[in-house]
Formats: structure tokens, sequence, C-alpha cells
């Protein structure tokens, strides 16, 4: 589009006028952290929602819809030079209906703008910006404007006033070619759909050494990761070569050395916080040396899970567990500490910036300089802790200095300085302006945070974050779950309801999607097999049982049940399904591991027969896109190392604990286990865990494993010994 003489508001043209009194910014109300941010721009922001749209439908005018989330730097920029200058302000009033969302409360709108600004413009990210019609259908997108030209990139007056004219002198074309867009993302989804309800082809087992192979191909042996800068924590990808490494195949080593050179890397870099724990969202750098400073639930969630497997699977040479195993102690805690709310839920992040003399400075609070290192440490000691840790005379980030970047394991002789400086380094950090959090509270990340609690509480030994995991979960039934009603109408199926946001310990918006109910489930599952729990698994089985409801529509599976009309209408009226991970596995991937989960224990097989057919989408992509379909694989790895199931019953004590603890330990991908009372042999209540039901203990209630395929099992065993055999020889 070409920039338009720009005409006043109020001139006459079409689509241009004086705002009305009271149509001002709307968003001082929202309790999204993200959208309060910009609630004070003379931009006057909507919420997402029908009335935002039946406004520009009044006012013939398109909609300027802007995406971001709380902690995002390039966000703030824009918001700084755009947003918060009065004369674009104005001229956006003048011409356009502006509504910000915040991707990380609506995703479904995330995602399907996130597909149209991708094909309009064939870049993505945020800020997201996307002009689109009443309907709700793209025509124009870009992400971040600068508010002057750059090479290659116009400013953001430029684009609303290209914008304006083609909207107001090619109104024809501009409607064509969005029905045309929506139309070809309708296609797309219907070439895409999976049809839960049809028995699924066997998985051919060497796709995933093939993938393996496909991996190598990207990885970068030199310094962790996959391709070049910018890199992100791979944590699905991780997951499945962790899984992959603890089955016997050719390829296991190479995923074990190449899943633990990525570990070491970001372990040892300034993607993880040397002070305090916790992972940044990714590096702008190949050897993860610079970050991007934000910290967000999710990806620790995700990396405190895949750390506390490799300490299971026993490490390597180059990346030992024990090393791991610090790692995941202090994301662990850093995620407790940092992000953890009264209420018992956890919040959704940290900012990239900090505020400092009222300027945004991204990663300030944890930026050194050498002068900084010597008024705390003393000359000699800085210069050691500066030499070790690549804070040099020119900051890597700005004049505030560099982030701490070891880059290597530390020798003896420097972990011991380390270990003696850095409670005086994180105590002056400690009073430096700190980033702002933000509050919300999401429950699929959250479920995501309870499975990987409830596992590291058992392979750390530590029964506090067990505990921890089993408050955050308490917190998404008391909070986030709205059981069905008691009696529903005749003929209809009563399911309950998961809501996705909650603030102040309050659910609001809209319900979940596919994605929150699959890592919820999946998260009360592993809280189940850590704690002998019922709670846990009837809670998981609840919602699996509604997500099968709520997501499934004439057997074809979908990503949200339409919560926004003009969501619906961008893709050409079909519903969607995303089977890509991007920041958090695919809703798909995690149903089925969820789902696969949920089978073994209850002996469904129609929802293993459910997971298998979402794993129709591994043959295609187990080579060809291996890096985006991380948790698919490593679903399909569980699903050809399993289904294998392990009941633990007896009486509780040690006995119990040490059978249950060592089968808890064990790497097997395809492993579930139950724990409980042995069921009474007087016809009694059954076990509320199916895989529980007809398995005595042993002669006076001792203790014993079965060990089952396809809940059909091997004789028991009364020891460790014999039941960690009987797991192992399942996986030659």
């Amino acid at each position: 589009m070409q920039a338009a003489p720009t005409p006043e508001p109020g001139s006459g043209q079409p689509g241009s006028r004086e705002s009305k009194p009271g149509e001002r910014n709307a968003l001082g109300t929202e309790p999204s952290a993200y959208l309060r941010q910009h609630a004070g721009n003379p931009v006057h922001w909507q919420p997402f929602g029908d009335a935002a749209f039946a406004s520009a439908a009044s006012r013939d005018v398109p909609v300027f819809l802007s995406i971001g989330y709380a902690a995002c730097h390039w966000c703030h920029v824009m918001a700084r030079e755009s947003f918060e200058d009065q004369a674009t302000a104005d001229y956006l009033n003048g011409h356009f209906v502006a509504v910000k969302v915040d991707r990380e409360e609506r995703p479904d709108v995330d995602a399907v703008y996130m597909a149209a600004t991708q094909a309009i413009s064939g870049e993505g990210g945020w800020p997201m910006s996307i002009f689109l019609t009443p309907e709700g259908r793209a025509f124009h997108a870009g992400t971040y404007f600068p508010p002057r030209p750059m090479p290659g990139r116009p400013s953001f007056r430029q684009v609303l006033e290209a914008v304006h004219e083609a909207w107001t002198e090619r109104r024809g074309a501009v409607e064509e070619n969005a029905r045309s867009l929506a139309q070809n993302m309708g296609q797309v989804q219907l070439a895409a759909a999976v049809d839960v309800s049809r028995p699924p082809e066997l998985l051919d087992a060497g796709l995933l050494p093939a993938a393996v192979r496909s991996l190598s191909g990207s990885e970068d042996p030199d310094d962790g990761g996959f391709g070049t800068a910018p890199k992100f924590p791979p944590s699905a990808v991780l997951e499945f070569l962790v899984r992959h490494a603890a089955v016997p195949s050719d390829t296991a080593e190479e995923a074990r050395e190449m899943a633990g050179r990525t570990l070491a890397a970001m372990a040892r870099s300034a993607l993880f916080d040397q002070l305090d724990g916790g992972f940044a969202r990714y590096s702008v750098t190949r050897d993860w040396s610079v970050p991007h400073f934000e910290k967000m639930l999710y990806d620790n969630a995700q990396l405190l899970r895949v750390y506390v497997h490799w300490v299971r699977l026993g490490g390597t040479a180059g990346f030992p567990a024990v090393e791991a195993a610090d790692v995941a102690a202090r994301t662990a805690d850093w995620m407790l500490t940092a992000l953890g709310l009264p209420e018992g839920g956890l919040a959704s992040s940290l900012d990239a910036d900090s505020v400092v003399d009222g300027e945004h400075h991204e990663g300030a609070s944890y930026l050194w300089t050498p002068g900084d290192l010597e008024r705390l440490l003393g000359a000699e000691d800085a210069a050691a802790v500066a030499w070790m840790m690549n804070v040099g005379v020119r900051g890597t980030v700005s004049e505030l200095g560099s982030p701490l970047h070891p880059g290597r394991a530390l020798d003896g002789d420097e972990a011991r300085l380390w270990l003696d400086v850095m409670p005086r380094l994180r105590e002056a950090r400690a009073r430096r302006p700190q980033p702002e959090r933000d509050e919300k509270v999401v429950a699929g990340w959250n479920g995501l945070a309870v499975a990987a609690l409830a596992e590291a509480g058992v392979v750390l030994d530590r029964p506090d974050l067990v505990a921890a995991a089993g408050r955050i979960a308490g917190y998404l039934e008391r909070v986030h779950w709205r059981p069905a009603p008691e009696e529903s109408a005749a003929g209809v199926r009563a399911t309950g309801k998961l809501v996705r946001v909650s603030h102040s310990g309050a659910a609001r918006g809209i319900g979940g999607l596919l994605e929150d109910y699959a890592f919820c489930a999946d998260g009360f599952l592993a809280l189940y097999s850590a704690t002998g729990s019922a709670r846990w698994y009837t809670l998981a089985e609840t919602v699996i049982q509604a997500a099968c409801t709520r997501f499934v529509d004439g057997g074809r599976l979908a990503d949200s049940a339409g919560e926004s009309a003009q969501v619906v209408s961008a893709q050409g009226g079909k519903p969607g399904l995303g089977f890509f991970d991007d920041a958090t596995p695919s809703g798909a991937a995690a149903f089925a591991g969820a789902l696969l989960s949920y089978a073994a224990l209850s002996g469904s097989a129609e929802h293993r027969t459910m997971a298998g057919s979402i794993l129709v989408l591994v043959p295609p992509l187990a080579t060809r896109a291996p890096r985006v379909a991380g948790w698919l694989l490593a679903t399909a790895q569980a699903a050809l190392a399993g289904p294998l199931e392990a009941a633990v019953v007896g009486p509780a004590g040690p006995e119990r604990d040490a059978l249950h603890r060592a089968l808890l330990l064990s790497p097997s991908p395809g492993l579930v286990v139950a724990v409980g009372e042995a069921e009474a042999d007087d016809g009694g209540k059954p076990a509320e865990v199916p895989l529980l039901r007809q398995r005595p203990a042993g002669p006076g209630g001792a203790p014993l494993v079965y060990v089952c395929r396809d809940m059909v099992c091997d004789r028991p065993v009364a020891t460790v010994e014999a039941a960690l055999e009987r797991v192992s020889s399942a996986l030659q």
C-alpha cells in the first residue's frame, strides 16, 4: 500500500470524523496487566469483543487490532513511540476502532491473526498489528512499526494512512482480499482436520529415529540448540530427545548427547539467571549470551520438567545429573518465589524491562559492569568474577552492562568463589528497580507447573515441591473449574467448564482452550501419580470428559469452542486446530499425551483410540518439521514404549513408599504409576482408580507391584529390584 495525503480528523472524508465525547480509552477497568499498561494512552483502545466490532460497522471504519503481552519489550517500545503520541493517536482514533488484545488471555485470537499476519507479511511476532474488516477478517498486517521510516519498513503513520486510503478508495478489492484470505485459512484448517472417531493406524516405530536424525541436521553442536540466532529454548524437542534416549535404539545415544549439549549450554548461559534461577524467554545471540529478559511461567515449567527428566535419565559426562538437579531445584524455587501468588496460583511472567528514572530499560535489573562488581566485592574478587562471568568494560546489552554468563562449567576454585559472592550479588540486585509481574493466572500454564513441580518433588526428594504442586492444583480446582450442574436437560450430557484466566482469585473471561484442559489434566494425573491421592485422578478424569464434549464435534477436534464470532469469521467459518508447538506444546499433542496417561490408569480403550487418532499427525511431521512437533513426537515415544502400567498396592508405609518412589524414578517414557490401598476382598467399594482394582496385596498385606500392559498384568513382585527389572525388560 502507498501512503496517501493525510486528511485531518473531521475533514468529511469517508471514515473520518471527530471522536464523540465519551469515546475514550476503555482499558482502565480491565484486569489484564497488559491492557492496563495501555490505559493511559491517548488512543481510544477498546477490549476485543462484539461492541468494538459493532462500533466499527456503525462508523464504517476498519478495526486496528494490536496484540501483545505484558512482558513484551517491543510492545513497550511501540507504545512509547506511537501509542503515547497525541498526533498518532488522533489519527488512529479518527479513522479506526483501536482494539487491544492480551495474547496470553486470548490465544485463540492471537493464533488466527498470527496466521493471517504471516500469510500477509511473511513475518510474525509481537506487537502484532492487524487491520480488520468489521466482520473480523484481516486484510493488512505486520508486527512492530517504527515512528519514522526505516529501510524496508514504513513508519506506523504511513501504514495508517495507506490503509485508510485503501479502505476509502478501493473498498471492494480490500474486502475481496479479506474474504479470500479467510477462505484460504479455512481450507488449511479442513486439510489439517483430525477425526478422533476413526480407528488410528499403527505408528511406524522407524519415524522416531528418523526424527532424531533430522534434528541432528539442524543442531548447533558448538553452542547447543537448533538453528542460529535468535534461539528459543526448545523445550518440547528436548522432552522428546530425553524420552527417546531412555528406550534402546540405534539413535538413543545420539538423542542423549544432543539433549545434553543443549541443556548444558542453556544452564551455563545468560539465559539462565545465575543468581536467582529461572530462564529468560530466549537469546538474541547464538551462544545464549544476551537474553531477551522476560521470564515466563510456561517456559520455566516446561524446562523444569525436562531438567528433572534429565536427572532421572542419569545425565552424561558433559552434563551430569547433579548439575541438572541444581538447575532444576533453583528453577522450581524461582517459580514459587517470584511467581507465587497469595491465593495459591502462579503468575504469568516477569517483564523484560525495569523502569529506571522513569525510563524502560531492557534487562536493567540483571546487568552488571566491572565497576558494579568492584564496589561490592573488592578489586581482586571482582576481577575474577568479571572474567568468569563475561562481564566486560563494554556492556553486551547496553551501557548498563552485561548479564552474568559463564558459558561453561566452572572449575572447583571458580565454583567456590561463585558460591561465596552470590549472596552479596543477590542482595545488591534485590535493591535495584525490579521488573513488573503480570499477576494473571492462566489455567493451562499452571497445569504445566503442577506436573513439573510434582515430578521435581519426587526426583529431587523435595516433598515441599509436591506440596506446592498440590496447592496450585487446589487453586485450579477451586477457582478455574466450574463443576457441572447436578442435573442437566434430558439427553444432554452435563460437563464442567474450565475458565482460562483468573485475577486476584476470581476467574473471568473465556472458557479454557484445548491446551488448558490438556495441560491441567496432565498436571492432575502427574500429581496423582506422585501422591496417590485419588482426588487428582478423579478431577483429571472429569476435565478430560469435559474436553471431549467441548472440543470434539462430529469426530473433529478443535482448539476452541468458538468463543468469538470474529475469530471464526477470520478463518472462513471453520474451527481451527494447530498441531505445531509454539511457546507451549500444541493443544492437540498435549491432549493426546493426557489421553494416553488417562487411558493407562482407567483402561479406557476409547480414550486410547482418541490419542492414537491424534498421533496420525506424526508421519508428515517427524522428518519434515520435527522442531515444531516436539511434544507430538514425545507423546508418540510414550505410546510406542507403552502403555506400561505399574500398580503399587498395599498399606501406606516405608515399604510401599520405596516401591512407589523407585517406579517414579524410572525414565521409561511409557510408564504410568498408580498407588493406593489394596481393595478389600469383602465386596466393598472398588478402588477409585481402575488400575488398582482387583490387585490384592501380598501375604499379611505386604505391598506388591503389578506391571501391566493394556491392564493385563504379570505376576506381582515385592521388591524394588524385581519391579524395575519388569519395567526395564518391557523396553527391550
